[in-house]
């Protein structure tokens, strides 16, 4: 198995992340220089730089250890699903054989008012 370290999208990541610090480095030395030369400013921007570098790091890594979903899981996941809903519908069913009729009306009303927010409460 290849690991996702040297995949060809990982080495384009780690390319594009060593590329991203060299930029922020050399921004932030840059404003260190101005910051020394009497640029006042330039000390808040010398401080933007690493944080925006960090900001990269992060990013890199994200990207790196996002999960793609292949095709079989995606097949498990649905399989899941519907096997909770066969789960919750017999519970219901079962529930509703020992339900009070009074409470299952009143129970079937609020989930008409759930799909149907509009109308009106009352029946006004």
């Amino acid at each position: 198995m290849k690991s996702k370290y040297l995949s060809r999208r990982a080495i384009g990541l780690h390319v594009v992340l060593v590329l991203w610090i060299a930029m922020c480095a050399s921004a932030a030395w840059w404003q260190v220089g101005r910051a020394v030369q009497g640029n006042s400013l330039s000390f808040l921007y010398s401080i933007e730089w690493p944080v925006i570098g960090v900001l990269g790091v992060l990013g890199w890594y994200a990207l790196l250890n996002m999960e793609k979903v292949t095709e079989h899981q995606e097949v498990a996941r649905r399989e899941y699903e519907e096997k909770m809903r066969a789960e919750a519908l017999a519970a219901r069913r079962a529930s509703e054989e020992a339900e009070d009729p009074t409470l299952s009306a009143y129970n079937d009303h609020m989930a008409e008012l759930s799909t149907h927010p509009k109308k009106k409460l009352w029946g006004h």
